[in-house]
């Protein structure tokens, strides 16, 4: 049996809502902490308490990488949060794929004019080349957005080369 196994990490792009909520969850734990100390109120530092173990937990979802693991003809999608917990996002059979190409290619202008889901799973740069996949199973048709490196497109294109284009 002929078996690849390619591995790709790719780290998330920061966007403002994400720098902006990170920094106003951070503000506001430093005002209650001040509140709290100057005014003396129990109920206030409880809640500076509170807000500072959701911050504890919450801060780490912001850096984001993501992990594409091919094997087997699958696509595995892993997300990593922090570099410390990580998560299976999906996992795409490429029997099902119906086509994968440049984000900018027009082979998707039927599934745009379609509306169909798009899943993100791409760091956002605009220097990086994204890849589109359109996927249909029994449970649903999407558009996958991710950044395949180039062995992990060569491996793909071994086994459904005319599923697969370059431009």
């Amino acid at each position: 049996m002929n078996e690849s196994y390619v591995e790709c990490l790719v780290a998330k792009k920061a966007g403002p809502l994400d720098i902006f909520l990170k920094g106003l969850l951070i503000a506001v734990v430093a005002i209650c902490i001040i509140l709290g100390l100057f005014s003396g109120s129990i109920v206030i530092m409880i809640l500076a308490i509170a807000l500072g173990f959701g911050a504890y937990f919450l801060i780490p979802m912001f850096d984001i990488e993501y992990e594409y693991l091919y094997l087997d003809r699958e696509i595995t999608i892993d997300k990593i949060m922090s570099k410390q917990r990580r998560k299976r996002m999906a996992v795409y059979d490429l029997g099902k794929m119906e086509l994968l190409a440049p984000e900018t290619s027009h082979e998707f202008d039927s599934y745009k004019a379609r509306n169909v889901k798009v899943r993100d799973f791409s760091s956002n740069m605009p220097d990086h080349k994204a890849y589109l996949m359109a996927y249909h199973d029994e449970k649903e048709e999407c558009l996958v957005k991710f950044e395949p490196n180039e062995e992990m497109i060569k491996c793909i294109k071994q086994i459904a080369m005319r599923k697969v284009r370059d431009y």
